[in-house]
């Protein structure tokens, strides 16, 4: 007979078997607000360049749990104190730091709702689950916020060496197979101390921080940049927003109660309450696919045009340049296709477009990565590398590119 009936276990193919002894935060795992994560995708559109890619944002907020457990026992072992009270709440907000993506995660971040991000959103979920489990996440959401006065804690869930960076690099990695990205996790989690209250790696774990860092800079360039991706991001967005445009001017698209909702209105952070929070939980991928099919034979040729386009694979081309994408050159693409199919300015618009891509691996301004000498000194990992040039990996890399229909199209 099990000693203790509340102790599950979930198998995971990256780090084996997942240990849940807690009560509480089984029945957060258990909540439909988690559960939906097992419906919203953690690469968007990337299974379309990677047909491994299609883990969920539920596998990834498990393995960010899990390595947050490991973080906690190296960090006890090492005599830093951390109370069953900030263990629970540290496991209860890197379970839950996600949980607030929309369908294909970044994909449609401030599309389905106004200028509104997925951590803004996580945060409401945290207040209304914390209402349904008598304040039992008061502190989870004190230290997601940044608000607690042990500034460490917040590092493990939210900074340039978190658990969830080390979870997704190597999650993403082992799902699309770009082996680049597959960074030794627990390698780096067992070199971590705290030092005046900040999350440090010990001196010894540099090459592991190196590694870490240009793991980062090769997945973005190949995985998250990846240019097939981007167009395929860019027309989901441009799906929406056509279906946006054309029920404003009364036009009734065939969609889910929840996509109904926020296709007929525009809510904004200020405007989202309860209720809201409501039908956007019952808000995923399958809505926006199943609704894609459907549109995919609509009259109107932007919207048919655009959902074929990412129902069958058909994309538009992309071409990314170092330099601005030069104005006469975007002109005559759209010339091009406004006469072929007889449409105007607005619609084309939304098959020739430019836009611009970032690529920063890491940042020296804001919350660095600091080794810990064995003098007692702390030090930025950049300024102390010496088998890379890190501070050339913190430089932002700037890419510009069109998009515009083959020829064929």
């Amino acid at each position: 007979m099990n000693p203790n009936p509340t102790h599950k276990i979930i198998n995971d193919p990256i780090y084996g078997f997942i240990s849940v002894p807690s009560k509480l935060i089984f029945q957060l795992i258990e909540d439909p607000y988690f559960q939906r994560l097992r419906r919203i995708s953690q690469m968007g559109m990337s299974y379309l360049v990677y047909p491994g890619a299609h883990h969920t944002r539920f596998h990834h907020a498990l393995g960010a749990y899990f390595l947050m457990q490991k973080a906690i026992q190296v960090l006890r072992n090492k005599g830093v104190e951390v109370s069953t009270t900030e263990e629970e709440a540290l496991y209860i907000a890197i379970l839950l730091h996600d949980i607030g993506h929309g369908p294909f995660s970044h994909a449609m971040e401030n599309s389905i709702v106004e200028n509104v991000n997925h951590e803004a959103i996580s945060l409401l979920f945290m207040e209304a689950l914390n209402k349904k489990f008598n304040n039992r996440l008061t502190l989870a959401i004190q230290i997601f916020k940044n608000k607690y006065d042990r500034k460490f804690l917040h590092q493990l869930i939210s900074s340039q060496l978190d658990m969830d960076r080390l979870d997704y690099l190597r999650r993403d990695s082992f799902y699309t197979g770009v082996s680049e990205g597959a960074i030794s996790s627990q390698r780096l989690i067992f070199m971590l101390n705290v030092k005046n209250d900040k999350l440090v790696v010990e001196e010894k774990g540099i090459y592991s921080v190196e590694k870490f860092i240009v793991a980062r800079r090769l997945m973005y360039w190949q995985v998250y940049l990846h240019k097939t991706g981007i167009v395929a991001e860019q027309l989901l967005l441009r799906v929406l927003k056509r279906a946006k445009e054309l029920t404003r001017n009364g036009v009734t698209l065939p969609a889910s109660d929840s996509l109904s909702f926020f296709l007929n209105n525009s809510i904004s952070k200020n405007e989202f309450t309860e209720e809201i929070l409501t039908v956007f939980s019952k808000l995923d991928d399958y809505d926006i696919v199943s609704a894609m099919k459907s549109w995919a034979t609509n009259e109107d040729f932007v919207l048919r045009t655009l959902s074929e386009m990412i129902l069958n694979r058909n994309l538009l081309k992309i071409k990314l340049k170092k330099k601005p994408i030069n104005p006469d050159k975007i002109s005559e693409k759209k010339k091009l296709f406004m006469s072929k199919h007889n449409l105007s300015e607005n619609e084309t618009s939304y098959f020739v477009f430019t836009g611009t891509i970032f690529n920063q691996a890491y940042s020296m301004e804001k919350d660095t990565i600091n080794l810990l000498a064995k003098n007692g000194k702390i030090v930025d990992v950049a300024k102390a590398s010496d088998q890379l040039n890190l501070k050339a990996l913190s430089k932002k890399v700037t890419k510009y590119y069109i998009c515009y229909p083959k020829t064929n199209n």
